[in-house]
């Protein structure tokens, strides 16, 4: 696959990241903690390396192997954040899954719709992928947003599905398929045509999910 391309829209930018991208990531994540750690992936063997340099190289490594395409976002120039394409699937299946973090200095920049539109729209147009899904913790609102405004439609609630912050936590999952966006999931939004509820989430899932009685 090649996706080493920059795509942008504006002062948004997703790039392949690249090995000298290790000390601005890190220095991001450290001044973020406080931002990041309750939504951020962990092991339940225990705590996991925070060297940058090899979770970039073994990145790039996935991206060779065909599995994944991890991706740096910008605004105006300036590292803003991640964005990994992970779990590629393909054959029958021709899947992937989008996670992203953004630094709170970036936050309400819509960054993040942004980029995860602009690599939807990589993997359905360039890498030829068929499904796109991204799964959020039911108490991660930043995140729903971004679901809601580009029109990711709701699939249902995985129960203690990824280990994030030191538990197995619930996930609401996403996705769309390359049919339900001709013109590109970008263009939909920007032409204002976001099914309005694609992303609405049950009653009974949210009560499933402790966000109401």
């Amino acid at each position: 696959m090649d996706a080493t391309a920059p795509r942008h829209h504006g002062p948004v930018a997703i790039r392949l990241i690249r090995p000298r991208d290790a000390r601005t990531l890190q220095a991001e994540l450290l001044a973020n903690r406080s931002w990041l750690q309750r939504w951020e992936a962990t092991s339940p063997d225990g705590p996991v390396s925070f060297d940058m340099r090899l979770g970039i190289r073994r990145l790039l490594q996935q991206y060779r192997d065909g599995a994944g395409v991890p991706f740096v976002m910008e605004h105006d120039g300036q590292i803003a954040g991640q964005l990994n394409v992970w779990g590629i699937a393909r054959g029958s299946l021709s899947s992937a899954t989008i996670g992203y973090w953004v630094s709170e200095r970036f936050a309400g920049k819509s960054i993040t719709p942004t980029a995860v539109a602009l690599a939807t729209d990589l993997c359905f147009e360039e890498l030829r992928l068929h499904r796109m899904e991204i799964c959020i913790r039911p108490e991660n609102r930043a995140s729903l947003r971004v679901v809601e405004k580009l029109g990711f439609r709701y699939e249902g609630l995985r129960r203690r599905y990824i280990h994030i912050d030191g538990d197995w936590r619930d996930h609401f999952a996403f996705a769309l398929v390359s049919e339900e966006v001709p013109r590109g999931v970008l263009g939909r939004w920007l032409e204002g045509a976001v099914p309005p509820d694609a992303a609405a989430i049950p009653r009974a899932d949210r009560r499933a999910a402790g966000l109401e009685p």
